[in-house]
């Protein structure tokens, strides 16, 4: 049964899209469900997008359950590590970009 449920993630950030030419992300749609070509029943899928530019290309990514939990993990360890080096490095926190100011630099 597939639930067609999506999480919308609001994202500020860049992805190798298609061609290996790199595309601005603003949004990733996220469900677990039947994905489309991993051999898999069920995957975490996520489709990284820009909404902004109509949405018409993505990337995709469709993952076991297992490794999205490994991934996650990884994600939190990699961001706590890199908080802590900046921080004995003295390197001030970085202030978070509107998405209209990121769309500038592009």
């Amino acid at each position: 049964m597939c639930s067609y449920i999506v999480e919308k993630a609001q994202l500020v950030g860049t992805a190798k899209g298609p061609n290996s030419t790199w595309m601005r992300i603003d949004t990733a749609n996220v469900y677990y469900d039947h994905p489309y070509e991993a051999q898999l029943d069920h995957a975490l899928c996520v489709d990284f997008i820009c909404e902004a530019d109509g949405g018409r290309e993505r990337v995709a990514v469709e993952i076991s359950r297992e490794s999205a939990l490994e991934l996650m993990a990884k994600i939190k360890a990699a961001l706590d590590s890199g908080d802590i080096a900046h921080a004995k490095a003295g390197v001030q926190p970085s202030v978070v970009a509107s998405q209209a100011e990121v769309a500038s630099l592009f």
